[in-house]
């Protein structure tokens, strides 16, 4: 299929085989972002690592400073007095075995679970619904806990989980073409500074191989590691 004009124009801009430094390339996304619409903007990081191995695994969550640029409805499964705290924090929908009957029928209008620890024995009855879809809560992300409250927040003002994929790539949104440069490149920098982090002991050789940032229609462009600067 032959692109169309702007999209074609976009793609001869970039110097493919260039790395640029990380403000570079975020106005470069901006400048060929060409849809109508508020252009999500993605970042996809190869890391040295071979998932395969269990030592290797890749997998956190991090709250951009300054969101993701999307609203994030958020449902608990909680009882008790941790049904109002969750209310109270703005969770979107809160509730039990109500909830569990419901998702079991087909119904999936949220985007980020939590759970409290005593209400996962009824959670986990949706492992094949939600596994899939990435929405499983996990203590290594912080959305199975006590603390909903903190959660919720979290989920509300931006948190992100990555999980590095077979390839060994993790993707994720850091937010809209509509934001500024500096909310980008700082929303970049905690998402890489959360990977940093997370590197597995038993990683080898150069952790961080390639990291390329896009608009959801324009073209990949590839920032120099070097020019990020995270905190070890």
């Amino acid at each position: 299929m032959k692109p169309g004009k702007k999209r074609a124009g976009a793609l001869q801009l970039p110097d493919k085989s260039q790395r640029y430094a990380l403000r570079e390339a975020v106005s470069l996304v901006k400048e060929l972002a060409f849809a109508s619409f508020d252009e999500s903007v993605d970042l996809a990081v190869r890391l040295g690592v071979d998932p395969k191995h269990a030592d290797q695994m890749v997998r956190g969550a991090v709250v951009l400073p300054h969101g993701t640029g999307k609203t994030n409805r958020v449902l608990v499964f909680a009882k008790g007095e941790k049904v109002s705290e969750a209310e109270e924090a703005g969770a979107d929908f809160v509730g039990g075995d109500d909830l569990v009957a419901k998702i079991t029928e087909g119904w999936l209008e949220f985007d980020t679970v939590i759970a409290t620890p005593d209400m996962m024995g009824q959670v986990g009855r949706l492992g094949r619904v939600l596994g899939p879809r990435g929405l499983m809560p996990n203590p290594k992300v912080g959305t199975v806990t006590f603390d909903v409250s903190k959660a919720v927040s979290e989920a509300k003002a931006g948190k992100v989980e990555f999980r590095v994929e077979k390839a060994g790539i993790i993707h994720a949104q850091v937010g809209k073409k509509s934001f500024g440069e500096t909310e980008l490149a700082g929303n970049v920098k905690s998402l890489v500074g959360a990977l940093v982090k997370a590197k597995p002991a038993a990683a080898k050789g150069t952790y961080l191989r390639s990291i390329t940032l896009s608009s959801t229609m324009g073209p990949g462009i590839k920032v120099d590691p070097g020019t990020i600067e995270v905190e070890a």
